[in-house]
């Protein structure tokens, strides 16, 4: 049950159509694992907690450095040095003192990522490489809950929404990892799509409107608009296809290759 100053807190929200206090008791109830506590990270952690999301489990094992700082905003100077997602609680309690912030500082491998996500109803993926992402793909199929994709690189950024077999699995979107590189990102950029994250992570939870399901949304801040892609099922994918056959795994999307 929702607390008197808790209807108050969410008042704006829950007089959105089709939300209501039965929407806002599933997001106090839910759990959501967030994969990274950098950019992508601080932005949709901020905004999960602030909407009222009961339970956040925010896992990264890396400290914070000075070049993180200008998208960063979970962390500040005074906390370079500092595991990310030690430094995410202390941020987010701050935000909202009635919300549940597990840390997890933990490296996400094959063997302990369904332990981490635990009874998590929703993984959002905030990190910076694929190889991460590829297992947060797995995971999401093994434990039949959705992953919310997002990614950046300069001031473009993507956006999906995957829930196997619903929908395309991120390996169907991208066959291979893109070489491994040091990427430019404006801070602005990661602000953008953190908060689409959670929106899309808010939206199922609570059961309003549709989800970007089989839709690839790319964000162009240069040229300040937004666009989309159609994508498609690879039915030889190594792991939503009916063969585990990772040599088989050929069909693509070729409007998406190109980094990221």
């Amino acid at each position: 049950m929702l607390t008197r100053k808790e209807l108050k807190k969410y008042s704006r929200q829950i007089i959105i159509s089709g939300f209501g206090k039965i929407g806002q008791e599933k997001l106090k109830k839910a759990t959501v694992f967030i994969a990274g506590a950098g950019g992508l990270g601080s932005s949709c952690s901020m905004y999960l907690a602030a909407a009222g999301v009961g339970n956040i489990k925010i896992c990264d094992c890396d400290k914070t450095e000075l070049s993180n700082l200008n998208r960063q905003i979970l962390h500040g100077e005074s906390k370079v040095g500092i595991n990310k997602a030690v430094s995410a609680k202390i941020t987010l309690a701050k935000i909202n003192q009635n919300v549940n912030i597990e840390t997890i500082e933990e490296k996400i491998t094959e063997k302990n990522i369904c332990r981490l996500v635990g009874n998590s109803q929703v993984i959002v993926d905030c990190t910076d490489n694929f190889p991460t992402r590829f297992i947060l793909n797995k995971c999401s199929k093994i434990k039949k809950i959705p992953l919310v994709h997002g990614s950046v690189c300069g001031l473009e950024g993507r956006l999906t929404f995957i829930k196997i077999p619903e929908t395309p699995c991120l390996k169907c979107i991208f066959p291979t990892s893109p070489p491994k590189e040091i990427f430019p990102v404006l801070g602005a950029t990661p602000g953008v799509i953190g908060c689409l994250q959670a929106m899309e992570t808010i939206k199922y939870i609570v059961g309003l409107s549709e989800n970007m399901k089989g839709r690839f949304l790319i964000f162009d801040g240069k040229n300040m608009n937004f666009s989309e892609t159609q994508v498609v099922k690879n039915p030889k994918c190594p792991v939503c296809g009916k063969k585990s056959n990772l040599n088989n795994c050929s069909k693509k999307n070729p409007k998406l290759e190109r980094r990221y």
